[in-house]
């Protein structure tokens, strides 16, 4: 299944829905929380809805791969109601995943979406270190490099900002980082936690999806609750819910089950001209949607963070294979020798 042949069409069609669907939750969710509007929606039930969604989602697709009702109702059984501890594994990047996502409603609201695609590309260095810690692998040279850059290029950007002028709020970029940089502490480890848990058996995915999205309903209702339960028993779960906001939620529930299929049927290199993209479209978007001030530091760490995501791609160089190649040629030169 792995070698199965993909064209080159479908690969670029991923490339292009990944694409499509990063930068414009990016610049969709910047815009639903840039409105000057007294009807402001609560971002933890948009969360909590986007697990919803998550969870039927991946039900449908072990429906899907169980072949029956039957089946899927024993592997459900089997695997959730008589699995409390896996469960309770599956929790953790849960909770993590919904710290992630309500640090990205903070940052989107403080912070211009083009500065956003650009500075949560720090999740490649934090990804790449939780995966030498907890996963016990190795980076090359160029990848270190490439993750250095990426750092200075992210600085360029925070050092001077670029600035809006339609945004109707009051915004506060310092906040805005922060939130920025727990998320990306959040989807670096629980990426790679996840991948653990995964690998760790041979548990179907979709199993560990709604394990994962059970424990994450759980834990945004609580959120809801201690957050904005006052607010929401007064004005309604759905308050200041609109057309933008629905589309949101779309994109949130659908651009991680989506990044599964782009990840089996593509490579790093892809990956990285798909978030290189991504950083583009936002950046034209915010231009002419968010008045965005394109300053000479901006657009420099942005070329850096473009150039360091495409080199943190490249396929490591086949060490082992070099190093028989060498040793044949000891040995030739040996025999030609003696």
């Amino acid at each position: 299944m792995a070698n199965e042949p993909v064209s080159v069409v479908f690969k670029l069609y991923c490339l292009s829905i990944m694409t499509l669907v990063a930068a414009a939750y990016t610049v969709a969710l910047r815009y639903t929380r840039t409105i000057a509007s007294a009807d402001m929606y609560f971002s933890t039930t948009a969360v909590f809805i986007t697990e919803v969604i998550k969870l039927a989602l991946s039900v449908v697709m072990l429906s899907k791969e169980t072949g029956s009702p039957t089946r899927m109702k024993n592997t459900i059984v089997e695997h959730i109601f008589r699995s409390p501890k896996e469960l309770l594994k599956l929790s953790v990047p849960s909770i993590v995943y919904a710290i992630q996502n309500n640090m990205a409603f903070l940052a989107l609201s403080n912070l211009d979406a083009a500065v956003y695609q650009v500075t949560y590309q720090l999740k490649i260095p934090c990804t790449a270190l939780c995966t030498v810690l907890m996963l016990n692998r190795s980076l090359s040279r160029l990848q270190w490099f490439s993750v250095f850059m990426l750092c200075g290029g992210v600085t360029l950007v925070q050092w001077k900002p670029a600035e809006t002028t339609k945004v109707q709020i009051e915004q506060n970029p310092f906040l805005g980082f922060v939130a920025i940089a727990i998320a990306v502490l959040c989807s670096g480890f629980a990426g790679v936690y996840f991948e653990k848990v995964l690998k760790s058996s041979d548990t179907s995915l979709w199993i560990r999806n709604i394990q994962m999205y059970l424990s994450g309903i759980v834990v945004t209702l609580a959120g809801v609750y201690m957050t904005d339960g006052s607010n929401v028993i007064e004005k309604g779960f759905f308050f200041g819910y609109t057309p933008w906001v629905c589309f949101v939620v779309f994109l949130l529930s659908v651009g991680g089950l989506y990044t599964s299929v782009v990840v089996k049927y593509t490579d790093n290199i892809m990956k990285g001209f798909s978030a290189a993209a991504a950083i583009v479209l936002s950046t034209v978007a915010s231009v002419f949607l968010f008045g965005l001030q394109i300053t000479a530091t901006f657009a420099s760490g942005a070329v850096m963070v473009c150039v360091s995501i495409y080199l943190y791609g490249l396929p490591k160089q086949d060490t082992s294979k070099l190093t028989r190649q060498d040793g044949d040629k000891e040995s030739r030169q040996k025999l030609i020798t003696v």
